[in-house]
């Protein structure tokens, strides 16, 4: 009997943390995203002038 309410406790603990990870999974992938729109976007466009460079140097 003690094996059978051991099984049933580690299922109610690994259902817990599977509702848990899904909780997480939206955030995780809108933050892969954003971070990919972000990446594409600097490389996408090149600045004809360089943002290092200040109005004093130039």
């Amino acid at each position: 009997m003690m094996n059978d309410e051991k099984r049933n406790e580690w299922r109610a603990i690994f259902y817990v943390q599977a509702r848990v990870a899904i909780l997480f999974v939206p955030v995780v992938l809108s933050l892969l995203l954003i971070g990919i729109f972000a990446g594409n976007e600097r490389k996408s466009v090149p600045d004809a002038v360089d943002p290092t460079v200040t109005g004093s140097v130039r």
